[in-house]
């Protein structure tokens, strides 16, 4: 079918958080997707609180200022794919036998009931069949997503007073396992790690589908608090010490050829000054994180170990049905050495995710416009572009 009279334009991604908002426009390059626009944009501390808008002026006026600012080519589209909160919606795989579409719709909606803390007219409630990876089903399983009407309106209000056209609002965590599951099929349950500004993200994919997700307040922006607090120095100074040693004190001592041995570091016996200072500024910052990363590190045991005891009806292969790949996305996930201190903590494999997975042909992972490190802090707007820039709707 010829697409000149479509009406389903392409659209642009925009992911507001509670500190800043983000912008993506892709364009098709042939048969190949390449990025067209770009843009991040503070967002001042009160607008927006953990997923709610407290100042809608507010943020109507950053997001019109931003969009001039675009870096790139110019947005020749006002249709949006836009995020909602992670923490403020409630998903579930759900289970209904075959039917009709139209009965599947008010079976939906009354089986919803019984999994969404909300009354049923208070909430926006959308649903989806879920394919079997293996097996054919004598049953529908259905992921179901819901959010409060009281949190989503603002959001569509905003939007229209910014003079945008929303082409959907999508739940972060499905635009995040969109950019970073490769062609959205996973023949296991991985765990998608989102470590953002204010909170980190728990998300388990399996199959075609989202299984489980939840936030905990653990952030970047939380540890580079602590190193202020507990080193007594201003904020942008703990950034930049966070940025610049990060955890890699262990591969520092242990595994650099040039490093001396471990008692020289304790008694400043190197002749390397300049070396040990790199070691002792290292040791003080990982120090410093570490109650906060084992915090982390237990939550994370606690999402598997609640996925392991609860997880059903996701039709894999028998060997298949732990967690077996941990991918982390974000802007927390530059912190030096985090993959590597997770991977050991947990004992599985943990690696950055890849956020052009479904972008760009393999093997590359950035464009020259923006690095594949700044890239990560944008997995949820290119999760939300790639949506935007689909002729179908999902």
């Amino acid at each position: 079918m010829l697409e000149f009279l479509t009406l389903k334009p392409e659209a642009f991604g925009l992911d507001i958080s509670d500190l800043s908002l983000k912008i993506v426009k892709l364009k098709r390059k042939g048969k190949l997707l390449t990025l067209s626009s770009f843009l991040e944009e503070d967002i001042g501390q009160g607008i927006i609180k953990e997923g709610e808008i407290k100042d809608e002026e507010g943020l109507v006026k950053i997001i019109k200022e931003s969009l001039p600012k675009i870096k790139g080519e110019k947005l020749k589209t006002k249709h949006v794919v836009a995020s909602l909160p992670e923490e403020k919606a409630f998903l579930q795989v759900i289970q209904l036998p075959r039917m009709s579409k139209e009965d599947l719709k008010s079976a939906v909606i009354y089986e919803a009931e019984n999994y969404i803390p909300l009354p049923i007219e208070e909430v926006y409630l959308d649903s989806q069949i879920v394919l079997p990876l293996y097996n054919h089903l004598d049953h529908f399983d259905v992921l179901i997503a819901a959010l409060p009407k009281k949190i989503v309106d603002p959001y569509l209000s905003c939007l229209k007073k910014a003079g945008l056209y929303p082409k959907a609002l999508e739940i972060e965590s499905l635009a995040i396992a969109r950019a970073l599951i490769k062609k959205e099929i996973s023949p296991f349950p991985a765990l998608l790690i989102d470590f953002g500004a204010t909170k980190t993200s728990f998300i388990i994919f399996s199959g075609y589908s989202v299984r489980f997700t939840s936030s905990i307040p653990v952030s970047s922006h939380g540890l580079t608090e602590v190193i202020s607090k507990t080193m007594n120095i201003d904020f942008k100074k703990a950034e930049e010490l966070k940025i610049k040693y990060g955890l890699d004190i262990v591969e520092k001592i242990i595994f650099t050829k040039k490093s001396p041995a471990p008692e020289q570091v304790r008694y400043g016996a190197s002749k390397d000054s300049q070396f040990q200072k790199e070691i002792i500024g290292n040791k003080k910052i990982f120090e410093t994180l570490i109650p906060a990363l084992t915090d982390l590190t237990e939550q994370i045991k606690k999402c598997l170990d609640f996925y392991r005891t609860h997880a059903s009806h996701e039709h894999l292969l028998p060997e298949m049905k732990d967690v077996k790949k941990i991918f982390i996305s974000g802007g927390g996930a530059n912190l030096k050495g985090l993959s590597d201190f997770l991977s050991s903590e947990l004992g599985v494999p943990v690696a950055l995710g890849n956020p052009w997975i479904n972008i760009l042909p393999e093997p590359l992972k950035e464009v020259p416009e923006l690095s594949f490190q700044e890239s990560l802090k944008y997995t949820t707007a290119l999760g939300l572009a790639l949506r935007g820039i689909r002729t179908n709707s999902r």
